[in-house]
């Protein structure tokens, strides 16, 4: 895949901001059909990232997936580790966020908000936890009110993520929090190699 190109994105940021995302992501669709096909009209990073491929490479980025990737055959055992008690899920999500900001996030987040060129629409600030806190770093929200934000945030995310583990085919899930959860994933491991002996 081509490097980043700073001044490419800058032009693709400014397009975006004058057509919009869904603008842009049509344009991709026409040159990348495949790729715009995953992704949605809003998701600006994606799509910066995929025109951006398209027109250093010249050629589509799927294509350059597809010519990249190897060619494996193989049989998959898919086992998930799934919370299955939802309110200790949330309190050990909170305690987590609490022990990330008592470990440093602040500091961590105070300084790339001082990096040059560093906003709150910078990619790196929209993964969850540091979107809700930019605005604690920059005086608009208490850390209570921004802390709160985060959390909930990442309540929605693991929600996300555990309905995409559930579309796994073949799937064993075993709950995370039994205590013989690693008995349990053992079992499913020996069973699955001595079925194909």
């Amino acid at each position: 895949m081509p490097a980043a190109d700073p001044e490419l994105r800058a032009r693709l940021d400014k397009r975006a901001a004058a057509e919009g995302w869904p603008a842009l992501h049509a344009e991709l669709r026409s040159i990348d059909p495949a790729t715009a096909d995953r992704l949605k009209p809003t998701d600006a990073q994606r799509i910066q990232r995929a025109l951006e491929v398209c027109l250093l490479a010249g050629e589509p980025m799927s294509e350059l997936h597809r010519a990249t990737q190897p060619l494996v055959q193989a049989d998959y055992l898919n086992i998930a580790l799934v919370p299955v008690d939802r309110d200790r899920l949330h309190r050990d999500i909170a305690a987590r966020f609490t022990a990330m900001i008592e470990g440093g996030f602040l500091a961590e987040l105070k300084a790339l908000s001082e990096l040059p060129g560093m906003s709150a629409a910078s990619p790196a600030m929209r993964a969850v936890g540091y979107r809700q806190l930019w605005p604690h770093i920059n005086g608009a929200s208490s850390l209570d009110d921004a802390t709160e934000q985060a959390v909930v945030a990442t309540r929605r995310l693991a929600k996300r993520q555990l309905t995409w583990l559930r579309s796994w085919p073949e799937l064993h899930a075993l709950d995370s929090f039994a205590e013989d959860v690693g008995a349990q994933m053992d079992e499913i491991v020996y069973s699955w190699f001595s079925s194909d002996a």
